[in-house]
């Protein structure tokens, strides 16, 4: 199975760091899981609320478990809210069905891992996410 390497992550982190001071975006939280749900990497920056790591790792969390993006889980929480509330429940509270969480393509498509990043609005913690991780050289799916 093709994983994230801890570099990589590192790398998404310190554009999703700098992406957010660049477009003056509220202190951002992000993580980095590998293609299991375990963490690579997290960094929350300096004003950022302490609560924040359990929502960034619910976004991704979502991401990876679900193999779609936070847009699309978001859609499906609307469509079928009882069906991601079961699944919330399966997933003992570590889903979050918003933008923000983005799943991590290598260039063959594989699923490597997921990104979750907090602090702003959903749109744009999903479009940080988005920017890192293709920064990185590798495919987002938000």
């Amino acid at each position: 199975m093709a994983e994230i390497s801890r570099s990589k992550a590192r790398t998404i982190i310190n554009k999703i760091m700098a992406y957010g001071t660049e477009h003056k975006l509220r202190p951002l939280s992000a993580i980095v899981l590998d293609s299991g749900g375990h963490p690579k990497a997290f960094e929350r920056a300096d004003g950022a609320a302490p609560g924040r790591y359990v929502l960034a790792e619910g976004k991704a969390y979502g991401a990876i478990m679900m193999g779609m993006g936070g847009y699309a889980l978001r859609q499906r929480a609307e469509e079928q809210a009882y069906f991601v509330n079961s699944l919330t429940g399966v997933y003992q509270g570590k889903l979050v069905p918003v933008p923000g969480g983005v799943l991590v393509r290598d260039k063959n498509g594989n699923v490597i891992g997921a990104v979750g990043v907090t602090g702003d609005s959903s749109e744009n913690d999903a479009a940080a996410a988005v920017a890192a991780i293709e920064a990185a050289g590798l495919t987002a799916e938000a």
